[in-house]
């Protein structure tokens, strides 16, 4: 197994503007193929409060949303305070719900519609507007607009898996690009979730590998209740390692789907780190 410094595609960089959006669509036509299907309606899936309906509520939810403050940013106008990571998951189970009260093909059609349009804006961003164009997440604050196609395949793709898991696909995985794209979000992830209390009194650092193109390795350090990663030539001295075969492994675990990886290293460690966020 070879250990890539440099992935395929960068999805924060311009030049991977075209895969991003490619893979967007690819996972948002299997989520399509799943809600379309009328006996799906109301399936439980991996998101233990979520039927497949819920799933639609929340795609309304977030991408009307974004829409919303994309919007508020192309006229310079004030956005709203972030609400902070803490009540993210809280809020958005109760916006999900909500849309319960539409019907089935209301919904979907709703979804759609607020999709296309979505899909259209991140269509026409431009170099300059990728990385340059700030726009307030509801939750996380002023984001580069690159952030809103990324989490558009964490969306689609994660909660695929998730609905898929409902209709009985257990060992699914994520496909190696979808879950490839994420990956360089999946340590921003984490660095924003470190529960204060968990991390108490944790002075630690450890290594993660993700094996094949879309991976590399990174050499993190858990101190003061800081999270710092950066990718590392090598991982001597690292006090546990996190090694991941398959991208979706290193994805799906770090959404707390399952405890994914083989973990070698000091075990108080390793117990440390599998607990040390909080879900959103």
């Amino acid at each position: 197994m070879s250990v890539k410094q440099q992935p395929v595609v960068n999805p924060m960089d311009y030049r991977g503007k075209e895969t991003v959006l490619d893979v967007v669509r690819t996972e948002r036509a299997e989520f399509y193929n799943i809600i379309d299907d009328p006996k799906n309606w109301n399936v439980q899936t991996r998101c233990s409060d979520w039927e497949v309906r819920d799933m639609v509520g929340h795609m309304i939810d977030v991408t009307e949303g974004y829409l919303a403050r994309w919007d508020l940013a192309r006229v310079g106008e004030e956005a709203p305070a972030p609400l902070g990571l803490l009540v993210m998951g809280e809020k958005l189970n109760e916006n999900a719900q909500a849309f319960r009260k539409l019907p089935r093909e209301e919904a979907i059609a709703r979804l759609k519609a607020a999709s296309d349009k979505m899909l259209a804006t991140f269509d026409a961003l431009t170099s300059e507007e990728w990385s340059g164009f700030i726009v307030n997440h509801p939750y996380m604050g002023p984001l580069p607009s690159f952030f809103y196609p990324a989490f558009h395949v964490m969306d689609y793709g994660v909660h695929t898996w998730d609905m898929n898991w409902g209709l009985g696909q257990k060992d699914a995985q994520l496909d190696e690009r979808t879950a490839g794209v994420l990956v360089p979000f999946m340590f921003i992830l984490m660095q924003v979730t470190v529960e204060a209390e968990s991390a108490r009194g944790i002075n630690a650092e450890f290594g993660v590998v993700v094996y094949g193109d879309w991976g590399g390795q990174w050499r993190v350090t858990v101190k003061d209740g800081q999270f710092v990663y950066a990718p590392a030539e090598n991982l001597d001295g690292v006090h546990a390692t996190f090694q991941f075969i398959h991208p979706s492994d290193f994805v799906l675990t770090t959404f707390q789907r399952f405890p994914g990886g083989v973990a070698t290293g000091d075990q108080k460690v390793i117990d440390q780190i599998r607990h040390l966020f909080f879900r959103i």
